[in-house]
């Protein structure tokens, strides 16, 4: 039964039986096999099966709960025997929004390989939520609270935002004194698919919701902090993108005594998400103590 347990567990992980058959390089005829045998012993339905999904019934997301606690123990165990410690192997699929791979994770990826040499890394940069469930991703990097509850997810980092303008768009424009004002300036906005977009104000007594426009949107940040230093407009960025260029000052803050955020109700951090396993591989719980350790600074 251990191995019909390893079958399921990848089968969840995957999403699918061809997906999981090729991770296990075995054919989905045989995952299915495995997997009705699975059934068939327990006298349980595990999946609900569809021609366009495949999703864990309540008693077959019960059994994979506790199943995969006694496939951890089985395979530290035997990791024991053979007197190593399971080190991290194998690839590991990784999916982040474009300018965070980029600036933050891309600089990572050569110390975190070289401290796991076994480890593979396939890292997909894309601004579309992917869907965990259904692609064969181990990990997604996202910005705010993870609305899944069938998603386990561990805080990387604060998600701070800085409003910033080059000093040369601010001195050939009106001057922006209170957040009101930048309804007659061009501001550079991350796509949201909204018809009206707006920027969200506070400070020590205060909350404001001012609408803005422009004339560039883009769903990933790069274009628009592109544009800002060609002084194009006003900027609402994440301040990890920007601060390099504030400490340059090629962009300055914009209402410092303000805090600006895109979003009424945006969690202001950056969140690493996986499917739900109470324990997951080694090569995805190194990665994730990796991360954690290196955006924390600990």
């Amino acid at each position: 039964m251990l191995n019909q347990i390893k079958i399921l567990a990848q089968v969840v992980e995957s999403g699918s039986f061809s997906k999981a058959g090729q991770v296990l390089n075995m054919a989905p005829s045989s995952i299915s096999r495995a997997i009705d045998n699975l059934e068939h012993t327990l006298q349980s339905t595990l999946f609900r099966r569809s021609t366009r999904s495949l999703s864990l019934t309540e008693e077959g997301e019960y059994f994979y709960q506790e199943s995969i606690k006694i496939l951890f123990d089985a395979n530290k165990l035997i990791s024991e025997m053979k007197g190593d410690r399971a080190e991290p192997q194998g690839m590991l699929r990784i999916s982040v929004f474009e300018s965070f791979g980029n600036l933050v994770l891309a600089p990572l990826l050569p110390r975190f390989l070289a401290q796991y040499p076994k480890v593979k890394v396939e890292i997909d940069l894309d601004n579309h939520m992917v869907d965990l469930h259904s692609e064969n991703i181990d990990i997604a990097i996202r910005i705010g609270t993870p609305q899944d509850s069938n998603l386990k997810a561990r805080k990387l980092m604060p998600n701070l935002t800085s409003l910033v303008a080059t000093p040369e768009y601010l001195a050939a424009h009106p001057e922006i004194k209170q957040p009101e004002d930048l309804q007659h300036h061009n501001c550079l906005l991350i796509s949201h698919a909204r018809q009206r977009n707006y920027f969200y104000f506070s400070n020590d007594t205060e909350q404001r919701r001012v609408p803005v426009s422009g004339n560039l949107a883009s769903r990933g940040g790069s274009p628009l902090l592109s544009a800002a230093l060609c002084g194009s407009g006003v900027l609402l960025l994440s301040t990890w993108m920007v601060e390099p260029y504030l400490k340059s000052q090629q962009l300055v803050e914009v209402l410092p005594s303000w805090t600006a955020r895109s979003s009424e109700h945006d969690s202001g951090e950056i969140f690493a998400v996986y499917k739900g396993m109470e324990y997951p591989k080694p090569h995805i719980r190194a990665w994730l103590d990796f991360l954690v350790k290196e955006l924390n600074g600990s």
